[in-house]
């Protein structure tokens, strides 16, 4: 018996802009599984070199490390056992591509559903090599005000901490994205306004369905009472809203929390992308100096003390909720190539 057709849906963007909220609704239909991202491509393609040449044993090596970094999940993947021996017959080459797909693909059939979903916003950057392996993913671009996107990475545990860098980061994500969107089209590509999503969030998930071909379901507003929603909150703090409805005046916070400067450094790096998306610019763009070299070294100072403090007080739980992943990279890395 053949194992019914299951397609992917791949999450583009920048993180911080409602990707949770968006994952979270998409697992309460029935057709959809999205689980909580391990972040498999952007973690392990950088450690190829350890499984090269990828032959049958290294195949298998990489096989069995993306399972079990699947397994240390913060939030753990509920309803499915992966079985490291099948996924490796099943596969149809030796190659990363192949293990993230039947990894995801077994979730899916494990929910006895059509699609499953990744939430890797990461993953932009290795769109088209996916394409061209063959994964014929379906993307839904979700974009949010840049500005508020940086607010919300200075208050998070992860990311950088200056909006000097933030703004290059959504900037250069954005403009790949809406690349994306010119080469492949509206057929593959949706676009899904943070803002709008918001206000009005059952209009924007039934324009989805239909995107997707499936059925709208009211539960998905229902999100908030849901076990995945209540597993992502307990799981750190960055998803905590998770356990609430959708917050409607949750935008342009920044226009209160950021500083004059802050909008203005923002505003020179990224004013085109966010005016190609949509956003009005809120600064005279008056003091050039502030974009400077001098300028831009001594953000680079402050971004590392940032980040640096900001780890240093994060909160236990969201630190030792990874710890088991980051002791399976540091494994991965400490061994001979």
């Amino acid at each position: 018996m053949t194992s019914p057709i299951v397609s992917g849906i791949q999450f583009i963007g920048t993180q911080r802009s409602g990707s949770n909220l968006m994952r979270v609704m998409l697992e309460q239909h029935p057709a959809i599984a999205a689980p909580h991202p391990p972040h498999l491509l952007h973690n392990f393609l950088p450690l190829m070199s350890h499984y090269e040449p990828l032959n049958e044993k290294n195949y298998a090596l990489l096989v069995s490390d993306m399972v079990d970094y699947v397994n240390a999940n913060p939030v753990p993947w509920e309803g499915v056992t992966f079985d490291k021996a099948d996924i490796i017959t099943r596969s149809k080459s030796y190659h990363i591509f192949e293990v993230f797909r039947l990894i995801y693909e077994g979730i899916a059939l494990a929910k006895g559903a059509r699609y499953w979903c990744c939430k890797s916003m990461q993953n932009l950057f290795y769109s088209n090599d996916m394409e061209q392996f063959g994964l014929n993913l379906k993307y839904i671009f979700l974009y949010r005000d840049g500005r508020d996107v940086a607010l919300s990475f200075k208050k998070a545990i992860v990311g950088d901490k200056h909006v000097y860098f933030l703004a290059k980061q959504w900037k250069e994500e954005q403009d790949i994205c809406l690349k994306l969107y010119r080469q492949f089209g509206n057929e593959k590509v949706f676009l899904m306004n943070y803002e709008k999503l918001v206000a009005t969030p059952e209009t924007c998930m039934k324009e989805l369905c239909t995107f997707l071909d499936v059925a709208y379901q009211p539960e998905m507003l229902q999100y908030y009472r849901s076990d995945a929603s209540k597993a992502a909150a307990a799981a750190g703090e960055m998803w905590k809203n998770l356990e609430k409805p959708v917050m409607k005046e949750n935008t342009q916070k920044f226009l209160k929390e950021l500083s004059a400067d802050e909008i203005e450094i923002f505003e020179w790096v990224a004013k085109d992308t966010l005016v190609a998306l949509g956003y009005p610019l809120y600064s005279p763009l008056s003091q050039p100096s502030l974009v400077s070299a001098e300028m831009i070294r001594l953000y680079q100072e402050e971004n590392a003390a940032f980040k640096q403090q900001f780890l240093k007080n994060a909160p236990r739980n969201d630190v030792e909720k990874r710890t088991p992943q980051l002791q399976l990279l540091n494994t991965i890395r400490a061994r001979t190539k």
